[in-house]
Formats: C-alpha cells, sequence, structure tokens
C-alpha cells in the first residue's frame, strides 16, 4: 500500500510539473483568475463521469443507517468546500507571484511546504518525524536551491505571494491527510474543483475582463491544466495520500520542480545545467531517503 500511494504521489507531481509549462502558456492569454476558473470547471466536469461510474458500480453501504450516511456526506461536502477554498486560494497566490517572480524562484518557494508541513504537525498537532525525514527535508531544501536558484536570491512581492502559497498548500495536504480516510477520494475531489471554480469565477468577474476568444487561444494549456493537473493530479493527490505520513507525501510531491525542469528541456528546449543536474540528483535522494525505514522509530513504536 505504501509502495503504490508513493507511485500514485510521484505520477501526481509528474503531471503537476509538466502542468508549470501549461501554466506558463496560459497566462500569456488570460489572467489567473480566469485561468484557475477554466482549469476547476474543467476538472470538476471531468470527474462527473468519473464519480457517476463510481456509485453505480461501487459496493453500496446498505448497511450504514440513515444518521450515519447523512455524516457521510456531511464529512463528504465539509472536506470538499475545506479544500476546494484553500486550493483556491493557494492557486492564486501562486499564479499572481508568477507575474512578479521567476519560475526558478517560485518552484523553490512553493516547494518549502515540505518543511513548513513537519512543522505545523509537530507545533500543532504534536506528530513527530523521524531523523531519516528530517534528513530528507534538508537535503531536499540543498537540492531546490541549486535547482531553481540559479540567479542570486532577493525578496519581492511575487516572492512573499509565493511563499504564502507554501503555507496554503501545507495547510491544503493536512486538510486532505484529515478528510481523504473519511470521505470518498473522488467525489471530495470534484466537488473541491467546483468550490475552486466558484470562487475564482467571482474573482474574475470582478477583477478581470474575461474573453472567450483569449479562453479559446489558450484551449490547449487549460485542457491540460484542468483534465489532467487538476481533475487527475488532485484526484490522485487525495486517494496516494489516504494512509501516508503527509510529510513523506509532501517530498515526493516537490518532485513537481524537478520535472517541471525536465519538461521545460524536453518541451520547451529548455538547457539544464549541471548545478541543475546535481540539484535533481539530491533531490532524489531525498526521496529515497524518506523511504527508509527508520530502525529508532520501530523500536520506540515496539
Amino acid at each position: 500500500m505504501k509502495l503504490r500511494n508513493s507511485l500514485l504521489l510521484l505520477l501526481t507531481a509528474t503531471i503537476w510539473g509538466v502542468a508549470f509549462v501549461a501554466q506558463s502558456i496560459g497566462m500569456d492569454y488570460v489572467g489567473p483568475f480566469t485561468f484557475l476558473f477554466s482549469r476547476s470547471l474543467i476538472g470538476g466536469i471531468v470527474l462527473l463521469p468519473v464519480v457517476a461510474v463510481l456509485h453505480k458500480n461501487g459496493p453500496g453501504h446498505a448497511s450504514e443507517t440513515p444518521e450515519e450516511k447523512r455524516n457521510a456526506r456531511k464529512i463528504l461536502f465539509i472536506g470538499g468546500v475545506c479544500c476546494g477554498a484553500v486550493l483556491c486560494v493557494s492557486d492564486l497566490t501562486q499564479q499572481i507571484g508568477l507575474l512578479h517572480t521567476t519560475v526558478g524562484k517560485s518552484g523553490f518557494l512553493t516547494a518549502c511546504y515540505i518543511l513548513i508541513v513537519p512543522l505545523i504537525n509537530l507545533f500543532f498537532f504534536r506528530r513527530r518525524c523521524s531523523r531519516l525525514v528530517w534528513g530528507a527535508i534538508v537535503l531536499a531544501l540543498v537540492g531546490m536551491y541549486f535547482l531553481c536558484l540559479t540567479d542570486g536570491f532577493s525578496i519581492n512581492i511575487g516572492d512573499l505571494l509565493t511563499l504564502l502559497c507554501a503555507v496554503l498548500f501545507s495547510v491544503h495536504i493536512l486538510a486532505i491527510d484529515y478528510f481523504s480516510p473519511r470521505a470518498d477520494g473522488v467525489k471530495m475531489s470534484c466537488i473541491q474543483f467546483f468550490v475552486c471554480a466558484a470562487i475564482a469565477g467571482v474573482g474574475m468577474l470582478l477583477f478581470e475582463q474575461p474573453s472567450l476568444d483569449a479562453i479559446l487561444a489558450a484551449w490547449k494549456p487549460i485542457l491540460y491544466a484542468g483534465a489532467l493537473s487538476s481533475g487527475v493530479g488532485y484526484t490522485l493527490q487525495i486517494i496516494g495520500q489516504k494512509g501516508m505520513n503527509p510529510t513523506v507525501a509532501s517530498l515526493i510531491m516537490s518532485m513537481e520542480s524537478v520535472i517541471s525542469l525536465i519538461a521545460g528541456w524536453l518541451i520547451l528546449g529548455q538547457a539544464m545545467s549541471a548545478r541543475e543536474l546535481f540539484g535533481c540528483a539530491l533531490m532524489f535522494a531525498a526521496i529515497i531517503l524518506a523511504q527508509l525505514p527508520d530502525k529508532t522509530m520501530q523500536k520506540a513504536a515496539n
């Protein structure tokens, strides 16, 4: 189960990594609210037939009492709304931040959630990580430094927004960690996207001037970001995180920055320097280190 979930999260990171290219291209045509509204709406629509098929062919819950069914629907709705609202704000801060900072710095600051998640767990929920996982976090941050920050480091409004995105995405990861064992992952993901689309749609009408022609001009990146990055990627995240240590899950998903660099090389022809390759190697090493069993934690558990 742990290996399967790890592979699902790695597939999620791959889909998200390629989505950086789609986001970069899509922002040439539409604003951040319009892009997020379009991709979230597509993500929710794509999942509707999946939800219908799973509901029809599912095992059913005939043994549940009406009260238990009401509680299950309540948890599903609350989980979808909470995850959708946090996802919307985190995606918007990243998208707007990209207008004021470089892709490399955005990738590094967003990936800081690999440090924020265990800190939130430690200070608010008293959930500790093993020494191996802390070592993997440090190694991953060093790898992200070599991978993303190739032209120095300075702070501007875009960087602050992207750092806020890392905090919000950490909250999103922990929210999924809480709700995924208690609700149907695909249904919750579908609700999450429609909530995200509704919030982004309000912002689109208030702060932007959406144009159908502009949306159609960006249909390829919007379709990829909506159907794959949102519909498939975030659903795989919910399923893959079920039963996983959220800190380890965040480490695996941080591979999206490595994948985005590789995607930029393969799709956009962007060269990879020796420094960036070294950063990739450190990131891969960190992921492997986080998967190793910690003998000290096992002895303490026994």
